[in-house]
């Protein structure tokens, strides 16, 4: 059983045992977290879409980590203006592992 959920602004495709890498949310590790913002769910030859989100359909899971990834460089630059700025960016993620589909 697969299920396509929304947090955070993006879309995820997830199945029972994904761990997946999501925007940074409020809950401390260890914690289980309920994405009510299902957008399909397919189990085998039946599929079911909502019209935006499914009624009653939830995905369950285990926040395993918080986190920041790898710092990535943002340079600013002008030719032959003397303008430079270099500053580096670290984003904050959420690791959960998905336990369970309820549709």
């Amino acid at each position: 059983m697969t299920a396509i959920i929304e947090t955070g602004g993006k879309q995820y495709k997830v199945s029972e045992g994904d761990v997946i890498y999501i925007e940074k949310l409020n809950v401390a590790e260890g914690d289980t977290v309920s994405f009510d913002k299902v957008l399909a769910v397919v189990d085998g030859e039946k599929s079911r879409f909502g019209a935006p989100y499914l009624d009653g359909a939830s995905v369950e899971a285990n926040v395993v980590k918080n986190g920041k990834s790898k710092k990535i460089i943002v340079f600013k630059y002008k030719a032959k203006k003397n303008y430079r700025r270099k500053s580096g960016h670290r984003q904050p993620y959420t690791k959960v592992q998905i336990t369970s589909i309820k549709a």
